[in-house]
């Protein structure tokens, strides 16, 4: 008697028929939290962060190939009910984070069983790091090699995220796309199946320089990678995923640039099929004619 074959996950799982990613995020915790605090002067209940993410599911969902949300708020619901078409994301990450400020620091979730999260229907996990030149950074490239090799374990795909930010109290100037490549020469060598990038420069430049730079990010990249949203201005993502893919991402997974002017509407559902729906639909668009497909890599 033989033992059956496992057959490792494949980044289609992910993906668009083009090869290219078009993911959306909806894992944000105290973060969204913020934004309803500055959207409608309240600081909101859990209940509402969830029936939000919810929504995002319900109605953006269906659009993406890709869809990440935490188990706080909402992985549950989303799982249970098959609100998303596209691949399943959870996030692993337990974020240091004051309920006012930004995260500052990560670690790894470890009431996420990840072969529980398998069998509820994710594909993937993600974690985020917080990627500093400090004394810390050792540590923090072990704790993404672990969630690697967790992740491989599982038989789930990993989604290794990277942001960089100046050490703690540092006041000398900061070059920010530096790090960024740093970030992911250091992280990407861990072979992720998927490495997330920031844009450099926060997408706020002409476009053939964002091309530029994304080229410089693309070379020190050996595995699939996509760009986030987070410190780029909405109108300014599409032109910032066009010139990533350009320079060999593969698209993007993306929660602010596509539902963030939706929070504390009076009727989410609605205005998420007005100008959610949309945008994604057009970052698809993009994504499939720009993208370098994952497999080409």
């Amino acid at each position: 008697m033989t033992t059956p074959q496992t057959t490792a996950p494949t980044l289609d799982l992910l993906a668009r028929p083009s090869g290219g990613f078009a993911m959306v995020a909806m894992d944000q915790r105290e973060s969204l939290r913020q934004m309803f605090a500055a959207a409608t002067g309240e600081r909101v209940g859990d209940e509402t962060l969830t029936g939000f993410k919810l929504e995002v599911a319900r109605e953006v969902g269906p659009h993406a190939s890709g869809f990440l949300i935490d188990q706080d708020y909402g992985f549950a619901q989303v799982a249970g009910a098959g609100m998303v078409t596209g691949g399943l994301i959870v996030a692993m990450d337990a974020l240091v984070q004051d309920p006012d400020g930004p995260v500052e620091d990560t670690a790894i979730d470890e009431r996420v069983d990840l072969a529980a999260a398998r069998e509820a229907g994710a594909v993937a996990a993600k974690l985020l790091l917080i990627w500093r030149d400090d004394e810390h950074r050792a540590r923090r490239l072990e704790l993404a090699a672990d969630f690697v090799r967790r992740c491989a374990a599982a038989g789930v795909l990993s989604v290794l995220e990277g942001v960089a930010k100046p050490p703690a109290g540092a006041t000398g100037p900061f070059d920010g796309p530096a790090a960024i490549r740093e970030a992911a020469r250091e992280l990407a060598e861990l072979r992720p199946s998927l490495y997330k990038a920031q844009v450099p420069l926060g997408g706020a430049a002409p476009e053939e320089r964002l091309v530029e730079e994304c080229a410089r990010l693309d070379e020190v990249i050996p595995v699939p990678w996509v760009v986030l949203s987070q410190g780029v201005e909405r109108d300014d993502f599409p032109a910032a995923v066009r010139a990533a893919c350009r320079a060999g991402a593969s698209g993007m997974l993306a929660g602010r640039a596509i539902w963030s002017d939706v929070v504390g509407s009076g009727d989410v559902a609605a205005e998420l099929r007005a100008r959610s729906v949309p945008r994604l639909r057009d970052l698809a668009s993009i994504v499939d004619t720009y993208a370098r497909p994952w497999n080409a890599r």
